[in-house]
């Protein structure tokens, strides 16, 4: 069933969301084509989101790389236009400078011939017999200016040899530096490719880690949660599989031998008077003389119980059960009301409503048998005492004195016990409110890390570089390396 349906459904009554379907958030959707409204959760709309912000980061990337290509083109066909026009440059003025040597020349030697003819005139005009000289000096002449040209053409040629080898010498510097420049963006393409990489493995470490962290501590604080709950509730009755009277007659036997030597507990099977309680507890001393005697009465009931019954309901019986039986105390063991504040704190003397009379948990069992017993014994004591006093003439108003001082001690003590009982009972409550606090902290956690995981899921190469063209030419260069199926 999709989440549409579920929601559906949800609203046409046929089935009441649960509180974990009424925090997920709803987003609403118009179909361009139909213009119908639908809704989707948030997982949903993220991964549409994703497929949007995917399709324009590829369409994005892609014309980022025809962009950077053809600047790189551009760039190119800049370079090489400028060298070829700095190439033609050198070569027309190298042109224009051997024709004008060329000219000069030509002028030179026509002017020497010039003089040379009119020098050969006058010469010839006004001696004759030197001829053959004139003639040889003209040779020599001659012979002079050739060597002179031949130098001077030489010393051009060296120069245009000159400027040829530094104009190769140039173009080998600019495809050295291109060569460079390129292998330098690659490199810091292939750094960060593999800074990418890694920062995705690290945060995929991180995910998974926080992950396993936090599911183990909201375990370990449910199962600390239940197991509080279980000891505030029952504590250590360990009644799996048995019943609350077997549970304390264990108890009582495992004692039995050690602290209650010459005790009577045994059920209560004289139904004569119509009603009868769970156990009679009776203590004598050495002489058989009874210490103390008490009725207990056992309740329980199961959590599914539909009707709860109360402490308060059984307590008028058991007082009846108490007087029958000749009993000097009433205990009611009870797991009854398990929630109550004021049951759940220790010892608790109801004796204002019938007398003689307490409730207790099923972890006070023992504890009030002792307190009740080592309470007789230290009253059996001071009435031995009282008689060895009265038989020897002491006076009366001493020996109360001390009896009311023996009350005041042991009601303090009484009262000791019972509030270090209610102590540990709060310090438990304490614990329990603290392991809840935790847990509302942890799942505050996780939905902080659920968004967070969100706002890095919405991070993409687009924004990571607005305003930040070095970082954009880098991504473009990247994705322009990246093989065709890769895509």
């Amino acid at each position: 069933m999709t989440e549409l349906e579920s929601t559906g459904n949800a609203s046409d009554g046929r089935r009441a969301p649960d509180r974990d379907e009424r925090e997920v958030v709803m987003h609403e959707i118009i179909c361009p084509h139909c213009r119908k409204a639908f809704k989707i959760d948030e997982a949903g709309y993220s991964d549409i989101l994703k497929q949007v912000r995917d399709h324009e980061f590829e369409r994005e990337i892609h014309a980022r790389l025809e962009l950077a290509e053809q600047d790189k083109r551009n760039a190119v066909e800049l370079a090489q236009s400028k060298i070829a026009s700095a190439k033609d440059t050198e070569i027309s003025e190298l042109k224009a400078k051997l024709r004008t040597t060329e000219s000069e020349q030509k002028l030179a030697v026509t002017e020497a011939l010039s003089t040379v003819s009119k020098e050969r005139d006058t010469l010839a005009n006004e001696l004759e017999q030197a001829k053959h000289d004139r003639h040889a000096a003209l040779k020599l002449a001659e012979a002079r200016l050739e060597n002179e040209l031949q130098k001077a053409v030489a010393a051009k040629d060296a120069q245009i040899q000159a400027l040829t080898a530094r104009l190769a010498n140039i173009e080998v510097t600019q495809k050295l530096t291109i060569t460079e420049a390129v292998g330098a963006v690659e490199k810091e393409r292939d750094e960060l490719k593999v800074s990418l990489k890694s920062a995705e493995l690290e945060k995929q470490l991180a995910e998974k880690s926080l992950r396993e962290k936090y599911e183990t501590q909201i375990k370990d604080r449910d199962d600390a949660i239940e197991r509080l709950r279980d000891m505030k509730a029952r504590l250590s009755t360990k009644m799996v599989g048995e019943t609350l009277e077997q549970h304390c007659a264990t108890e009582f036997n495992r004692l039995r031998a050690t602290a209650f030597p010459r005790a009577f507990f045994e059920k209560d099977n004289d139904a004569r008077t119509g009603s009868k309680g769970d156990y009679i507890f009776r203590d004598s001393d050495e002489a058989g003389t009874e210490i103390v005697s008490v009725m207990f009465e056992m309740k329980n009931e199961s959590d599914r119980t539909a009707t709860k019954n109360r402490n308060e309901d059984f307590l008028k019986e058991l007082d009846k059960d108490r007087i029958e039986k000749n009993c000097e105390y009433a205990v009611l063991v009870s797991l009854l009301e398990p929630d109550s504040e004021l049951y759940n704190t220790g010892i608790v003397d109801v004796s204002h409503r019938y007398p003689k009379m307490y409730v207790v948990r099923p972890q006070f069992f023992i504890p009030i048998i002792t307190l009740l017993r080592n309470a007789a014994m230290n009253s059996l004591k001071y009435k031995a005492e009282l008689a060895l006093v009265k038989a020897q003439n002491i006076d009366i108003t001493n020996f109360e004195s001390e009896l009311e001082s023996f009350k005041t001690a042991f009601g303090k003590n009484y009262e000791l016990a019972s509030r270090r009982f209610q102590m540990a009972i709060e310090e438990i409550d304490k614990s329990i409110d603290h392991l809840q606090k935790t847990k509302d902290a942890l799942l505050g956690t996780d939905r902080n890390l659920r968004l967070a995981n969100d706002k890095a899921q919405d991070v993409t190469i687009k924004k990571l570089t607005r305003g930040n063209p070095t970082m954009a030419g880098k991504f473009a260069e990247l994705k322009d390396q990246r093989p065709p199926d890769a895509d």
